[in-house]
């Protein structure tokens, strides 16, 4: 087991069910990824919500720095965009991807005088969180990112312990990403594809932000270790080596998102945001496909037990003790927090 410490900025691949359960529907491969919300004249403190849009399904949230904007995907359609306030200067917001680890409707800060931040959803234990604040049209926070009062009440409503956080110098649109035999042998390819689009026909379960665990689950390929790692409540309980094939050439970090089984059934629909560019990095789909897990018999098990919404993350970076923690499982650093 990881023991639990302080949480630096990081690339965090984890994601829990939903309260209501939710048919996951296919999307045709032509499907656009993006409602195209224009968010070009929005004001501080004002904001766009177009739930309509996708009434259904995972939700990922992209919070940019240098455009100071929240967006928020439904299973791969913007559908909300916001005006946020980040960190100033000395108290910047970290950068990476982070999993929504607690949430209250009416906290109060414990380093800063009581003060009241409502709709709070924790992302770091060392306090880095969404909720509502000022927001004076430029970075003023002390780490969190303020958002306005009512697009606070919006995603805390759609929002669950486990949704992924990601954090950006700019925002980037989720892409598909096809993939049968997920980083399995030839041998084993019918078997795994069949666990994933079984995972993918699953639906949503409840996860109540009152209890201790939550069944987080999550996926991680580390270059650097040449392993893959499965995660639960951020604690490590499966690991397999990997085979990389050129493992000279860097793989990049990706961050993909379990969405359905594909129609024509030769495998699963994943999303994925492109995130901290590598210089000779792969795309996505290019990562997933130069990794093999040499364990096959036992992954198979594994990816049977993802559902829609699990992520998996692949990076070039290590793992090492200095960048995990149980609950908060970072495992990219790239900002002080």
């Amino acid at each position: 087991m990881l023991s639990r410490r302080q949480t630096l900025a990081g690339l965090l691949a984890t994601v829990a069910a939903t309260e209501t359960v939710i048919a996951q529907v296919p999307m045709p491969r032509e499907a656009p990824l993006s409602a195209n919300i224009d968010s070009g004249a929005l004001a501080p403190g004002s904001f766009v919500w177009h739930p309509e849009l996708s009434p259904e399904g995972p939700v990922i949230i992209i919070v940019s720095l240098s455009e100071q904007l929240v967006h928020v995907y439904r299973n791969g359609i913007e559908i909300g965009v916001s005006t946020c306030s980040t960190g100033k200067p000395g108290h910047d917001t970290p950068t990476g991807v982070f999993l929504i680890l607690q949430k209250d409707r009416d906290h109060h800060s414990s380093t800063y005088n009581n003060a009241p931040m409502p709709n709070m959803q924790r992302l770091t234990w060392g306090g880095i969180a969404l909720h509502a604040g000022n927001l004076p049209g430029y970075p003023a926070s002390h780490g969190c990112v303020r958002l306005p009062k009512q697009f606070s009440e919006l995603i805390f409503g759609i929002t669950h312990l486990g949704i992924p956080v990601i954090i950006a110098d700019e925002a980037s649109e989720p892409e598909a990403v096809y993939h049968a035999g997920l980083m399995l042998p030839p041998e084993a390819e019918a078997e795994a594809n069949a666990a994933i689009v079984a995972a993918a026909k699953k639906s949503h379960h409840p996860v109540d932000a009152t209890t201790q665990t939550h069944d987080v689950v999550s996926i991680l390929i580390s270059g650097a270790d040449k392993a893959a790692m499965m995660f639960m409540d951020g604690i490590e309980v499966w690991s397999s080596p990997v085979r990389i094939k050129d493992p000279e050439r860097p793989l990049g970090n990706h961050v993909y998102k379990l969405m359905a089984a594909d129609p024509d059934g030769a495998g699963a629909q994943w999303l994925t945001h492109p995130i901290q560019a590598v210089d000779g990095g792969d795309t996505a789909g290019e990562a997933l496909s130069r990794v093999t897990i040499e364990n096959w018999a036992e992954a198979v098990e594994i990816l049977g037990g993802l559902r829609p919404g699990s992520t998996l993350v692949v990076t070039d970076l290590p793992t090492g003790d200095h960048t995990q923690s149980s609950g908060d499982f970072v495992i990219m650093r790239s900002a002080e927090v």
